[in-house]
């Protein structure tokens, strides 16, 4: 039977809609603590087993699951589009943006995933695994004072485009106007702002993100910790410096700031209040970090946390949580990767 054209097309577009259909809408509202208890019994233990094991061989791991956590979750909201390698679909992801440069712990999530995958095949998203490691590695480097339960049931996205990564999240030589500008687009508050920022307790950075930093005035940074960034960044090319001037070298700060070798950490790489210290002190590594004490709210709030430890550890465990629960543009469809760099298939 030979069909007409408006049929096949009609036809067509059914096939579509059913693919389509096979998809399904990912919203933050479904999202809920337990929402594996079921579905993939022990899977927390998991995610949490191979966390530990990782920060045991490099406590830094653990900072860049805090780190990828932010950069996934402020682009897209919370998708896992920036674990997503160049493919057609996404010929430059957002791995790939200036402002992503050092991103890393990709080879541990899909350690996780694929030990994930073996237990509960095609039931647990990527985007949730990142969100349960980022947790783990926050509480661990802490030594628990950080630590939520996760709400989950989030789906991978499909997009991942570095042009929107450079464009939605914040810079580290923006002024303290812009960020705010820019964590209000996603609901945050100067506070939470300020609270996130404490993130910088621990991690690294590239010197080409603070390159300014290093002819700022004495007024902006302290001379000596400018000259020690200077040594630092003279190195090799745009090597990678610690965020907190305590972890850095014995060697290093004796020679460029001997009174300050007496706090320096045995164990590098711990989540606390001390960027808060160090910001008031202008021991910052980002002009982002030392922009905040331009402006009267987020001055205020750098003396909060500076003073209560306990508060930020508290308040921080609250803002990764509303983090967590950024959503996917409306009308984002999604899927459970199999691997975490790779989408199952092609939606165009």
């Amino acid at each position: 039977m030979k069909l007409s054209g408006a049929l096949v097309f009609a036809l067509v577009a059914v096939q579509a809609a059913v693919l389509l259909s096979a998809v399904p809408s990912a919203q933050a509202s479904e999202l809920q603590v337990g929402y594996y208890s079921k579905k993939c019994k022990g899977l927390e233990n998991v995610v949490k087993w191979h966390v530990v094991k990782a920060l045991k061989a490099n406590r830094r791991t653990g900072a860049a699951l805090v780190r990828l956590l932010f950069h996934d979750c402020f682009v897209r909201g919370c998708d896992g589009s920036v674990l997503l390698d160049k493919s057609y679909d996404n010929p430059n992801p957002e791995k790939n943006a200036p402002v992503n440069i050092g991103l890393a712990a990709f080879d541990l999530l899909e350690e996780i995933k694929a030990a994930v995958e073996d237990r509960c095949p095609g039931v647990v998203s990527c985007s949730d695994i990142l969100i349960f490691a980022a947790r783990d590695a926050a509480s661990a480097l802490s030594n628990g004072h950080v630590h939520f339960d996760v709400p989950a049931g989030r789906l991978d996205g499909f997009v991942s485009k570095a042009e929107e990564a450079q464009a939605e999240l914040p810079d580290s030589t923006d002024d303290v106007e812009k960020l705010i500008a820019n964590f209000a687009r996603k609901n945050f508050t100067v506070e939470e702002l300020v609270i996130l920022s404490g993130a910088h307790s621990i991690g690294q950075g590239h010197c080409s993100s603070f390159t300014g930093r290093l002819s700022e005035p004495a007024d902006q940074i302290t001379p000596a910790y400018r000259e020690l960034l200077k040594y630092k960044c003279s190195s090799g090319s745009n090597p990678p410096v610690v965020n907190n001037v305590r972890d850095e070298d014995y060697n290093t700060v004796g020679r460029f700031m001997p009174g300050f070798v007496s706090r320096l950490r045995k164990v590098p790489d711990f989540l606390d209040n001390s960027y808060y210290h160090n910001n008031l002190a202008k021991i910052v590594t980002f002009h982002s970090d030392w922009t905040l004490l331009t402006q009267k709210e987020a001055l205020g709030h750098v003396h909060e946390y500076a003073d209560n430890g306990t508060l930020w550890d508290e308040d921080f465990s609250d803002s990764l949580v509303k983090l967590s629960k950024l959503p996917m543009p409306a009308g984002s469809k999604g899927e459970i990767r199999k691997k975490c760099s790779i989408s199952n298939h092609r939606l165009y």
